[in-house]
């Protein structure tokens, strides 16, 4: 057993503030143990680490993001979705299948996860089996979380990047096999890109595997007008987009994250909220590529499970401060366009998104609780504030909108501390 000592703040209910001002949280087995403001008389012989007047957080999590597009970060966010894949997304992903190249950039990438407190991550890796199975190594080895997923895609994508469905299917079961079990926090998550690029038979094909090896989903959803046109031309048939997902059996019948569901229909909210589907809100990506406002506060109401994500590179940065400030931003502007009856995102409610919202993906992550997975940072702020006494409230509000990683400092994971990953 070790603890720590410092101002512990965390969100254990959706918009509600949990603060230990000046107090000993206890880590078990990576576990918490509990949070005292004095330590009991048992546990006096338990070394701790005193952070004085820091704060101390839960690490942030980001549930949808593109481990190939971090070179494309702030390139061609002038266009829409459909352009975009095209001219930057899909020419940057075919350079996977040169590993020295994918190692270089997969290393970059998580440094810059490590550098933003983002401790657990949701990964698009590109179709190359080899690739993915690399930056799930590369991630192991930083000592960070995450889900990575092969991509898969065997349509409507150019000749360099599609996959022979088969040989698609093929690949992903052997990562399954591979990976499944080769590390404690590096998992395998089965990753259709989306159904435009998909095959009903793939799509049929990952359900399958998904429930043969209960493996979690990932992939996107109603992000953006043209795409789902183009998914009502290729699948008449299905009632909405939602559908076609569910028909393959990849709408939560394992644990699934959507991206974007920018533009569901209410139909598609419902069946969302039976299947207890996460949606991955990437405010940042949709206002770049003109995709849309996430009308979040009605899809909390009606149930469904909510995290940030960066969605780099549609997004431009990897700080899931940089998210949640734009999360809070964006619904601002739904809050007007809605003639204010949908109400705006206040900071617990953000900070709760970035970590237990998010963490739940993972299990018991992203809280302080007793029993969850002790993943924290440790804040200096002591240069954000200038001549004036503000509340530990105001205090991480004016780290998320004013910090910047270098305020980080102290990182742990499941009760590690994890330090600088080496590139």
């Amino acid at each position: 057993m070790r603890g720590l000592k410092g101002n512990i703040i965390f969100t254990k209910d959706f918009g509600k503030y949990e603060i230990f001002k000046d107090s000993y949280i206890l880590i078990e087995d990576g576990k918490v143990k509990g949070i005292f403001d004095k330590l009991p008389e048992e546990y006096n012989q338990v070394e701790v680490k005193d952070y004085g007047d820091k704060l101390i957080i839960p690490g942030l999590v980001d549930i949808h993001l593109h481990g190939p597009q971090f070179p494309n970060i702030g390139l061609g966010l002038d266009k829409e979705l459909m352009p975009w894949l095209e001219t930057y997304t899909f020419p940057e992903e075919r350079k996977y299948s040169d590993l020295e190249y994918a190692k270089k950039v997969y290393r970059k990438l998580v440094l810059e996860l490590w550098k933003n407190g983002t401790m657990r991550s949701v990964i698009f890796a590109s179709i190359h089996l080899e690739g993915t199975k690399l930056l799930m190594d590369v991630i192991n080895e930083a000592g960070l979380g995450a889900y990575v997923g092969k991509v898969n895609m065997d349509r409507n994508c150019p000749d360099f990047i599609c996959e022979d469905t088969d040989k698609s299917l093929e690949d992903t079961e052997k990562l399954l096999k591979d990976y499944g079990s080769r590390y404690e926090r590096v998992k395998p998550i089965i990753t259709p890109r989306f159904v435009p690029t998909c095959s009903t038979k793939l799509l049929k094909g990952l359900g399958e595997l998904s429930r043969k090896y209960k493996v979690p989903v990932q992939s996107h959803l109603s992000e953006n007008k043209g795409e789902i046109e183009f998914v009502k031309e290729l699948h008449p048939e299905a009632r909405n987009y939602a559908s076609v997902y569910e028909a393959a059996g990849l709408l939560g019948e394992q644990p699934t994250i959507m991206a974007h569901c920018v533009l569901l229909e209410e139909e598609e909210i419902e069946l969302l909220s039976k299947n207890k589907v996460f949606i991955a809100h990437s405010p940042n990506s949709n206002s770049n590529l003109a995709s849309g406002i996430a009308p979040i506060r009605k899809l909390l109401k009606a149930g469904i499970p909510i995290g940030l994500a960066s969605d780099i590179s549609g997004g431009h940065s990897l700080s899931m401060c940089s998210v949640m400030i734009e999360a809070g931003q964006v619904s601002n502007m739904k809050w007007l366009e809605s003639g204010k009856t949908e109400a705006p995102l206040t900071t617990p409610e953000l900070f709760y998104l970035a970590t237990k919202g998010s963490g739940a993906f993972f299990g018991k992550v992203g809280s302080f609780e007793e029993g969850f997975e002790f993943d924290a940072l440790v804040i200096d702020d002591s240069d954000l504030t200038v001549l004036k006494e503000i509340s530990l409230e105001e205090r991480l509000q004016k780290f998320i909108y004013t910090g910047s990683w270098e305020n980080i400092i102290e990182r742990y994971v499941s009760g590690e501390l994890i330090k600088e990953p080496k590139i």
